[in-house]
C-alpha cells in the first residue's frame, strides 16, 4: 500500500501562478530526462528541439464552459450554481451554494432567463437540476467561465484559460498543459514533421480534489467523460508499429490514450472508446501507449501528481520538483511546464 502523505510536498505560497505567461509559450520548461535522471531548463517553445519526425503530438480538444451561474431562490436568497456535468439537455448534475438547497427548491438564474429546481442530492453533496430549457445554447451570455480555487486574480481575457486548439464544449476546467502551445509553435512542430492529433475529455472538479484516504489505493476515481476516435486510434497504432513516439499533452490526454489501451485488440496497443473512464493512474501502472508526457507542475496529494509519478518514478519526481521549488518554477493551471522523455 501506498502512503498519500507520500505525495505531499512543501510549496511556497508565492509561487502559484495567478497569471498566464504571456506570450503562452514563454513560459519555462523544465525538461526531465527518464533515462538518466537529468534535468535541463528551457522555455516552452523550445519543446520543438525535444520533438521527432516521426512523433504523434495528442491532445485534448475539450473547451471550458461558462459553468458559474448566479442568481437567486425564489424566496430571495442567492445562489451561484456550478455545472458539473450535462446528463441531459436540461438536467445537470451542479455544485450549489445557497442556503437550504433541498429538493424542490426553485431557483431564478441569469435576472430571470432561465428558472431550475432541485431534484435530488447525491451521494458527494451535489445536487441533479432540471431547468426549463436547455442551457447551452444560452451559457455564453449566463454563465461565467470558473477560475481554480488557488487563482483569486481576476482573468482579463477568457480566452486564456482556453487552449487555442479548444473545440468541444465540455470541461469545468482548462486541461492545462495545452495552454502553452499557440498556433505558431502547432506549426513548427508541422514543419518539423511531427504529427497533431486530438482526443477529447472533458475535465471536471474532481481533478482538483486532493486524496482524503490514507493510502491512495482506497481512493475512489472521480469519472470524466472522453472519447478517442477511430481515425486517432489507427494514427496512435500506426506510430507506434513503426517506432514513433506518442506525445500526451497533459495529464487529461495521458487519460484518454491509457483507457483506450483496455479496449485494444491483440496485437494493436489502442483503440477507439467513447464514455465515461475512472482509470486512476499510479506507481505500479505500466503505461501502454504513452511515450513522452508534457504536464504541468500539480496539487500536492492529487492523483495527476500521482499520475506523472508513475510515469517518471517516485524519486526522480521528487527530484524534479524539489529543484523547481529551488528555482521557482511557476506552479498549477497557469504556472509553467515539464517536458518527460
Amino acid at each position: 500500500m501506498t502512503r498519500t502523505a507520500d505525495f505531499d510536498y512543501p510549496l511556497p505560497e508565492e509561487l502559484i501562478a495567478q497569471h498566464p505567461a504571456e506570450p503562452r509559450d514563454s513560459a519555462r520548461l523544465m525538461v526531465v530526462h527518464r533515462d538518466t535522471g537529468e534535468i535541463e531548463h528551457r522555455i516552452f517553445r523550445d519543446v520543438v528541439e525535444y520533438l521527432r519526425p516521426s512523433d504523434l503530438l495528442v491532445a485534448n480538444d475539450s473547451r471550458v464552459i461558462p459553468a458559474r451561474i448566479f442568481g437567486r431562490k425564489s424566496t430571495g436568497g442567492k445562489v451561484e450554481v456550478f455545472l458539473l456535468r450535462k446528463l441531459s439537455p436540461q438536467r445537470w448534475e451542479c455544485l450549489v451554494r445557497g442556503h437550504r438547497m433541498r429538493p424542490g427548491v426553485e431557483v431564478v438564474l441569469g435576472e430571470g432567463r432561465v428558472k431550475a429546481v432541485v431534484e435530488e442530492i447525491t451521494e458527494g453533496g451535489s445536487r441533479i437540476m432540471r431547468f426549463d430549457r436547455e442551457l447551452e445554447p444560452i451559457l455564453p451570455e449566463l454563465g461565467h467561465v470558473p477560475l481554480p480555487p488557488y487563482i483569486h486574480a481576476d482573468l482579463e481575457d477568457p480566452e486564456r484559460y482556453q487552449t487555442v486548439y479548444a473545440r468541444q464544449d465540455g470541461s469545468v476546467a482548462a486541461p492545462t498543459a495545452g495552454l502553452h502551445f499557440t498556433e505558431d509553435l502547432m506549426r513548427r512542430l508541422r514543419e518539423k514533421g511531427v504529427e497533431l492529433a486530438f482526443v477529447t475529455l472533458h475535465v471536471g472538479l474532481g481533478t482538483f480534489q486532493p486524496v482524503k484516504e490514507e493510502t491512495i489505493e482506497e481512493h475512489r476515481m472521480h469519472s470524466e467523460w472522453g472519447t478517442l476516435p477511430e481515425d486517432v486510434a489507427r494514427r496512435i497504432n500506426e506510430t507506434k508499429k513503426s517506432g514513433g513516439r506518442i506525445v500526451a499533452v497533459g495529464t487529461t490526454s495521458v487519460r484518454t490514450l491509457e483507457t483506450g489501451a483496455r479496449f485494444a485488440k491483440p496485437g494493436e496497443y489502442v483503440a477507439a472508446w467513447s464514455g465515461e473512464t475512472d482509470l486512476f493512474i499510479y506507481p505500479g501502472y505500466e503505461y501502454k501507449v504513452v511515450d513522452v508526457m508534457i504536464t504541468n507542475f500539480h496539487l500536492p496529494r492529487s492523483t495527476l501528481l500521482m499520475l506523472v509519478a508513475a510515469f517518471t518514478g517516485k524519486e526522480l519526481l521528487d527530484k524534479a520538483y524539489a529543484e523547481a521549488v529551488k528555482r521557482r518554477y511557476r506552479f498549477f493551471s497557469f504556472g509553467d511546464a515539464m517536458l518527460i522523455i
